[in-house]
């Protein structure tokens, strides 16, 4: 097919195709005559081109999701997309504060927050790779939005960022990457939002949750001491994740740096230990099936 047929049924221009032929998005084959013979393959590689600069994606994004097998960067880009939406909605609460009057001494602070806070959740997402590291970014971002006011949460601000800048990467075998993969690979932004606030509810109210849900909990329980979960990719790659965070300082460092830096993560770290331990209390073979 030639590059003038192609622009007809891509609705892309032929400058832009060329375009993406000199990015190297596209290898149509050249005939002897000079022309571009783009196969079936070059034609929906470009559709998928004209469609992702639309959603506004740039060259080398574009790049890296069509170089993807699976759907863990469109994934990453998403929750990239959702940092930087909350960012501008903070800026325009920010811009509505000077509109009434507050000064511009008085927001500094809060735009500098939203600033660190969108920075030290983007170095999570790189830190962690693929889902896991999506479910943590939009996990801690919401923590992350606070105002430092104490040279101890600038200290601890510094410090979350060295461990992110020095965390050694998390080795995932390539099986359970396979595994994970295909576990999440219909999940987005808002099914992750979705779990975060269930937990946050379960860990605000765990009566109301461990009665509400005893039946299941009880089944899952059982599950976990079968031997098919045991040898299950899920076990496999729990006890991965364990060993790391036991490893990399995630627990020694990075823990208690965000409950320095956020007076409301440290909060919720509080209902967290109350609500495990309300949680061994109702079942106490929990605790043993850790060890």
């Amino acid at each position: 097919m030639l590059i003038a047929e192609v622009s007809k049924v891509t609705s892309l221009t032929k400058k832009a195709i060329e375009y993406y032929i000199e990015q190297g998005l596209v290898n149509p084959v050249v005939l002897d005559n000079g022309y571009r013979d783009f196969s079936e393959t070059d034609v929906e590689r470009l559709q998928k081109i004209a469609v992702l600069r639309k959603l506004g994606f740039s060259i080398e994004e574009i790049r890296e999701v069509l170089a993807d097998q699976t759907n863990s960067t469109l994934q990453k880009l998403s929750v990239q997309r959702e940092l930087k939406i909350r960012a501008e909605e903070a800026k325009k609460a920010i811009i509505e504060k000077l509109i009434r009057g507050h000064g511009y001494d008085e927001i500094s602070a809060e735009l500098k927050a939203v600033e660190q806070g969108t920075t030290a959740a983007e170095k999570i997402l790189a830190a962690f790779p693929g889902y896991y590291g999506q479910f943590v970014c939009l996990h801690f971002a919401r923590f992350l939005q606070e105002p430092i006011t104490t040279a101890e949460q600038q200290a601890a601000y510094e410090e979350i960022i060295a461990f992110l800048d020095n965390v050694p990467p998390l080795a995932i075998p390539e099986d359970l990457q396979a595994f994970l993969d295909e576990s999440t690979k219909h999940f987005n932004t808002e099914n992750i939002e979705e779990m975060i606030e269930n937990t946050r509810q379960a860990v605000a109210d765990p009566e109301k949750f461990f009665t509400e849900n005893r039946k299941i909990m009880e089944q899952y329980l059982e599950y976990r001491r079968s031997d098919e979960y045991k040898n299950s990719p899920a076990y496999k790659l729990q006890t991965l994740l364990k060993e790391f965070y036991q490893t990399s300082g995630y627990y020694d460092i990075f823990i208690p740096a965000m409950k320095k830096l956020s007076l409301a993560y440290a909060e919720y770290y509080k209902q967290l230990e109350a609500a495990n331990k309300k949680f061994l209390t109702l079942y106490p073979e929990a605790a043993q099936q850790e060890n």
